[in-house]
């Protein structure tokens, strides 16, 4: 059965760094790409990244392009999100999720499968 598990959120300074790590089971590593969203209470959930299977094609919405980095490590089943120069409008709920395009945006209404999702918040 298909799982994703995210760590790492939490409370940071702006101009801080997190990195999340999302921890995927029952996924076909060969063909499955694995992507991050964010919401904020109240709005709808946003695509922030996208990965694909073999980690070489990579999609960053405007908001994260520059300062976000996703990367993926098959062996260990881990996708990571490593988030630089945060912003307070970064605040949110990020989550793991599956399917999304490395190529162009993903609606959230397309994913089969979501993380529990982990806090981030970014705030002095």
């Amino acid at each position: 059965q298909e799982r994703l598990v995210e760590s790492g959120g939490g409370l940071v300074q702006p101009g801080g760094s997190l990195t999340l790590s999302c921890t995927t089971s029952g996924f076909t590593p060969d063909w499955d790409a694995i992507g991050w969203f964010r919401q904020v209470a109240g709005k709808e959930r946003e695509e922030v990244s996208c990965i694909n299977a073999d980690g070489v094609s990579r999609y960053y919405s405007d908001s994260a392009k520059g300062r976000f980095t996703i990367s993926r490590d098959k062996d260990k089943n881990l996708v990571h999100l490593e988030m630089n120069n945060l912003k307070p409008e970064d605040t949110a709920v990020y989550y793991c999720a599956s399917p999304c395009s490395s190529w162009y945006p993903w609606d959230a209404s397309e994913v089969d499968y979501w993380g529990r999702g982990t806090q981030v918040t970014v705030s002095s």
